[in-house]
């Protein structure tokens, strides 16, 4: 059955000058309303003892718009001034129902620069999008179409570390599931192969289910090093140092770029072949503590590829089982049941008392498909 989900399609554009320094304001102010708001809110609390509304926030930032001080905020769009005191109340939100910690100031320099734009602050008309106190459309990319018939109902513009620019539109669209195929698949995640699954796909994995991983930063890790380096010998505060910096954003770019790619291309083949996906679960905060593996295990990003995973099962009418962390799928014989009794890192494959022998993240992979059925 057809199901109607809010999606974001991302695009780059490329802003005229005046644009750009009309958005490079935008994102100014809006930052400054969040810390002033946040600010206001934690004085309020730590000296009177009472919480600020988010109808208080909006009423100060009013009488701050009056002020000498502050009266270049009304050179801006009021919209994105309005969102981001709506972010601070979002954030205070999920502090409060321990989702997360204390809101943070924005800082100019480490800060996401974006802007968000609701309804009431542009225009789309024939695939032009026009935002407020602009004169003009932006020049967007437009890399897909937006659905048929779609009416974007927020527009957020943002700017990375390596200068790109980038409009995120979001509208309703209707996904449809895919036809129903009685195959399942336990995935067994690793460094060596990035994911080894139970069964082989074509066109995916070798003969023996195995995805190589394609290990992103370490293809470029000596050209990141070299930028960096070019980087610390600059002096603090130089245009040189301005240039050398966005030089070593954009080796970053590149990197989570390619990476991203490879895992939605990986996710969408798998959730198209299977009905019943089973993975493990894996606590990605507790492994990085390994310093001998944090890089590759942050190079190989498994919390991204179990989120595109979740929502990918859940769009396409497709099922996700997740195993408990503790379940011995390494040590556990796919043929016999039989636990070993310990099993290290270093041992890619082993014997069972039962002889059967097994690759270790293929028997894995099995065993995990067989716990997610089972668990189903």
């Amino acid at each position: 059955m057809a199901q109607t989900v809010k999606r974001a399609y991302k695009f780059r554009f490329y802003p005229t000058p005046e644009q750009a320094e009309e958005l490079a304001r935008t994102f100014g102010c809006a930052r400054l309303v969040y810390n002033k708001a946040l600010e206001e809110r934690s004085r309020a609390y730590t000296l009177e003892g009472r919480s600020l509304s988010y109808v208080e926030s909006s009423a100060a930032l009013t009488a701050w718009k009056r002020t000498d001080e502050l009266a270049f905020l009304n050179e801006v769009s009021s919209v994105p001034l309005q969102q981001a005191l709506r972010h601070l109340q979002a954030a205070f939100a999920n502090f409060f129902a321990k989702r997360a910690g204390y809101p943070a100031f924005k800082s100019r320099k480490r800060s996401r620069a974006s802007a968000e734009y609701t309804r009431s602050a542009f225009t789309y008309r024939g695939g032009r999008l026009t935002l407020a106190k602009m004169d003009g459309p932006l020049n967007i990319v437009w890399s897909c179409p937006l659905p048929e018939g779609a009416e974007p109902s927020t527009v957020t513009v943002s700017k990375d570390a390596a200068g790109r620019w980038f409009v995120s539109i979001l509208c309703q669209d209707t996904i449809r599931p895919l036809n129903p195929t009685g195959e399942a698949v336990g995935i067994d995640a690793g460094i060596t192969a990035l994911v080894t699954l139970s069964r082989p796909i074509r066109g995916v994995s070798d003969a023996d289910g195995k995805v190589v991983n394609p290990r992103h930063e370490r293809a470029d890790r000596r050209k990141l090093a070299r930028a960096q380096r070019a980087l610390a010998r600059k002096e603090k505060g130089s245009a040189n140092r301005r240039k050398a910096k966005l030089t070593v954003a954009r080796v970053y770019a590149r990197i989570s770029d390619r990476r991203r790619d490879f895992l939605h291309k990986l996710t969408t083949s798998i959730v198209r072949e299977n009905q019943t996906v089973a993975i493990e679960d894996l606590t990605v905060r507790n492994l990085v503590k390994n310093r001998s593996l944090a890089r590759a295990i942050s190079d190989a990003s498994w919390r991204e590829m179990r989120t595109m995973l979740e929502y990918k099962a859940q769009w396409y009418g497709r099922e996700l089982v997740v195993v408990d962390r503790w379940f011995p799928s390494s040590k556990l014989c796919s043929a016999c049941g039989a636990i070993a009794q310990s099993m290290p890192l270093n041992v890619r494959e082993w014997e069972c008392a039962c002889g059967a022998t097994h690759d270790r993240d293929v028997n894995a992979a099995k065993n995990i498909l067989a716990a997610g059925l089972a668990e189903r």
